[in-house]
């Protein structure tokens, strides 16, 4: 999309680095609002944090974008992957990643997942799944698996850029920490057990890595602890990206060496589960402004992208900077407010300085291709966008926009 991203494999892409050229012929062929998703920056994102973790197995956290375009082009790169539930196990499988690159790692998985995945495990005999409660290893006991098993662990250390992403201290996430030992020990009579895992949260970087390190350590210690001979420690993933435009990059280096120094001593393999490193800068949404009214308050642009399109900016409050494409004019700019459609005070992207906005401009946000069209909804009624990936001079349609029919799909008259 641009030369600047590629030279140097740079750490961060900014919004300014994507052309606008390029940006405003996709809108113009393939209509608004619109996620766009760079898989050769999904690629450079990959190669740096391979190289930052040279003897790590890198697992891309799927939850962050399953768009088969996405997977497909981790898989190529080498990436394993782990999987929330056994719907994104399924994507694993169908994109190309082979059992002894899958991991499973759901949470208070209900019963037809667990049905799913011992199912597929039974034709992928190398898939591991990892459990967070001893009912659960009960549970697929129950359902006659014996394979690969792996133990969340709560090490009481959370971190993230929003409460409601600090996983690593949650009582919903691992077995207590000093519980672990035990249950794994026990677990070994029944299963194969070949690792541990514990993830601190989502979007860590700043004051938030000490958190990180601290959840390292615990878990190098508990892997020395246990009389078992396990294949890898998992310590997560949440590295940070930086969502405002003057935020600085993570010191990736430095992040590898403390986690590493962090762990200790270990004969285990170390894994690190990136979602958004990988795939946050390498996506923007795309969205044409319908409204611009002046209130006492603000300029309030209205557009025709909202929270059902992007939903991190009403769930988290998180910021996704935003820009005019080509929109610089006679070089005026406006403090603005930008919302969008949604029936609902929450469906605001927050406020941006922009080029004096006009009906019919085209805006770009940043950082979308993390949680972005995984989080979109119908709510409304609103059909979901569609989805459009380039690589390189190649464009396609990664998602086809959805149609009011998508949305009433599903829907019977109870008594006929």
């Amino acid at each position: 999309m641009s030369a600047t991203v590629s030279d140097g494999n740079p750490p961060v892409r900014r919004l300014s680095d994507w052309s606008d050229a390029r940006l405003a012929e996709l809108a113009d062929d393939y209509d608004t609002p619109l996620y766009v998703v760079d898989l050769e920056r999904v690629r450079e994102n990959y190669a740096r944090l391979a190289a930052a973790f040279p003897d790590a197995d890198v697992h891309f956290a799927a939850k962050a974008n399953t768009s088969r375009a996405v997977l497909e082009t981790l898989e190529a790169e080498g990436a394993s992957i782990e999987c929330a539930s056994a719907g994104e196990t399924e994507r694993a499988f169908a994109a190309g990643f082979e059992g002894e690159r899958v991991h499973y790692t759901a949470v208070n998985p209900p019963g037809t997942d667990l049905d799913r995945v011992v199912e597929l495990a039974a034709h992928n005999p190398e898939l591991t799944v990892t459990t967070g409660a001893a009912d659960t290893i009960e549970r697929l006991a129950e359902r006659g698996y014996d394979g690969r098993l792996c133990l969340r662990v709560n090490p009481g250390v959370g971190a993230g850029h929003h409460e409601k992403v600090r996983t690593g201290a949650d009582a919903k996430f691992g077995v207590p920490y000093d519980r672990a030992a035990s249950l794994l020990e026990s677990a070994a009579d029944e299963f194969d057990v070949v690792g541990i895992h514990a993830h601190a949260g989502s979007g860590i970087s700043g004051d938030d890595l000490g958190n990180h390190r601290e959840l390292v350590s615990r878990m190098g210690e508990l892997a020395r602890t246990i009389d078992l001979d396990l294949e890898f420690v998992d310590v997560g993933g949440g590295f940070g990206v930086p969502y405002h435009p003057d935020d600085p990059p993570l010191d990736l280096e430095s992040v590898a060496d403390a986690t590493r120094d962090a762990l200790g001593d270990i004969e285990a393999t170390l894994v690190v589960e990136p979602g958004r490193y990988l795939v946050a800068d390498a996506g923007v949404l795309l969205t044409r402004v319908n409204t611009v009214k002046d209130t006492p308050e603000t300029v309030l642009v209205g557009v025709d992208a909202g929270m059902t399109t992007l939903a991190r900016p009403a769930l988290y409050d998180s910021h996704h900077h935003i820009r005019t494409v080509a929109g610089d004019g006679d070089g005026s700019t406006v403090e603005a407010t930008v919302a969008g459609p949604i029936c609902e005070s929450s469906d605001t992207f927050g406020t941006h300085v922009l080029a004096a906005p006009t009906r019919g401009d085209l805006l770009t946000i940043g950082n979308a291709g993390a949680y972005g069209y995984e989080m979109a909804s119908q709510y409304n009624s609103r059909p979901r966008p569609a989805v459009v990936a380039v690589d390189g001079d190649r464009t396609g349609v990664a998602h086809r926009r959805e149609t009011l029919a998508d949305v009433t799909a599903t829907e019977e008259v109870p008594w006929e």
